[in-house]
């Protein structure tokens, strides 16, 4: 029990860390948004939190229950964030469901395959820096935000930051999308193992 509340608090930190990166980047929208966002992952990686795209490429087998306590830990996080965005005199919940609607437009297969992208980009991101080696991470984020690369996580706070409106009005069509996007960053993250074996190193 106590493992769990450790894993629980550390992601919901992690969390935190991405709901504020993407406050920034909802308050800016575009590429110079899109680089401070790198400030999330940074965060994260720096004080050793637990963050799904962080950790869903060196899982073990029999860890995916951990996985998933880690996600709930970063929703949660986010929405706290999202609690402080909707108190924001900035127009944070228009840009939020702005984002929102484009995500939606393509359709949950077209974004899980597109979310494939952002979790290769954010595995081998995390690899870098566990080796002291940053650049890839400021360089990734803001890369798969140019891309158009769903974010299970950064996704959860615009989710959250919406208007209630758009929430009754799309919710099912929200949660099927999120489930897929959820996968398509799991198989990106877990992607170069895939290909090159489990036991492979890149480094």
């Amino acid at each position: 029990m106590k493992h769990v509340l450790e894993v629980f608090r550390s992601s919901l930190m992690a969390g935190v860390c991405v709901g504020i990166a993407g406050f920034g980047f909802l308050a800016t929208r575009d590429i110079v948004g899109s680089v401070l966002f790198a400030f999330g992952l940074l965060s994260v990686v720096n004080y050793r939190l637990r963050l799904y795209t962080g950790t869903a490429g060196f899982i073990k087998k029999g860890e995916i229950r951990l996985l998933l306590l880690i996600l709930l830990g970063n929703i949660a996080g986010c929405l706290l964030v999202a609690m402080l965005a909707r108190l924001s005199p900035l127009e944070l919940q228009a840009s939020a469901q702005n984002i929102l609607e484009g995500r939606l437009a393509i359709g949950p297969l077209r974004g899980a395959l597109l979310a494939v992208g952002c979790g290769f980009i954010m595995t081998t991101a995390v690899t870098f820096a566990r080796k002291g080696n940053n650049l890839p991470m400021l360089f990734g984020v803001p890369l798969f935000i140019t891309c158009g690369f769903p974010h299970c996580v950064a996704d959860a706070f615009y989710y959250l930051t919406v208007p209630v409106d758009f929430w009754m009005a799309h919710g099912l069509e929200i949660a099927v999308f999120y489930v897929c996007i959820v996968a398509g960053n799991f198989v990106g993250c877990n992607f170069y193992r895939l290909v090159m074996g489990a036991n492979a190193s890149p480094l």
